[in-house]
């Protein structure tokens, strides 16, 4: 009995330990290098191009991340990490895009807008505002997580 409960202890603390591990992936303390994560969104009006099956990509240097977001279209032409009401005062500062090529299955090629945006954690929710080409600023929760390397630093 004792070498019974002994060993189920042993695997649940090693059960314990897997779980400590598995979450430590998702943590802020990477090491250098680049990751494809998980972008969510809290809106289907906002999210990654289909093309990318909403990954995205993580780039830890020195310990900074930031995340590379490739969106549907030109629509949406500044991000700011935070609030829109905060987006609007001055001397906020907006993310500006970048153009990026995504090939579709059928083989047609388009340019869309991309971003890069600092990230400070991982695996939490944090506020992305966007403004579209129509000016209106529109709040967003979005989360990066479940970093996967695919080069080291």
């Amino acid at each position: 009995m004792k070498r019974a409960l002994a060993m189920l202890l042993c695997l649940c603390l090693g059960g314990l330990w897997m779980l400590g591990c598995a979450a430590s992936e998702d943590s802020d303390t990477l090491a250098d290098g680049v990751y494809s994560v998980d972008f969510t969104t809290d809106s289907s009006m906002f999210r990654i191009n289909e093309t990318l099956d909403g990954k995205a990509t993580l780039t830890v240097e020195n310990g900074e991340m930031t995340v590379h977001i490739t969106l549907n279209s030109q629509n949406i032409v500044n991000l700011y990490v935070g609030l829109a009401e905060d987006a609007q005062k001055d001397g906020a500062v907006w993310l500006e895009p970048t153009l990026d090529t995504v090939t579709y299955s059928d083989g047609l090629s388009e340019e869309v807008y991309g971003f890069d945006v600092p990230v400070t954690v991982l695996g939490e929710e944090f506020d992305l505002a966007l403004v579209g080409t129509k000016g209106t600023w529109y709040d967003h929760r979005v989360s990066v997580s479940n970093p996967e390397l695919i080069e080291e630093a």
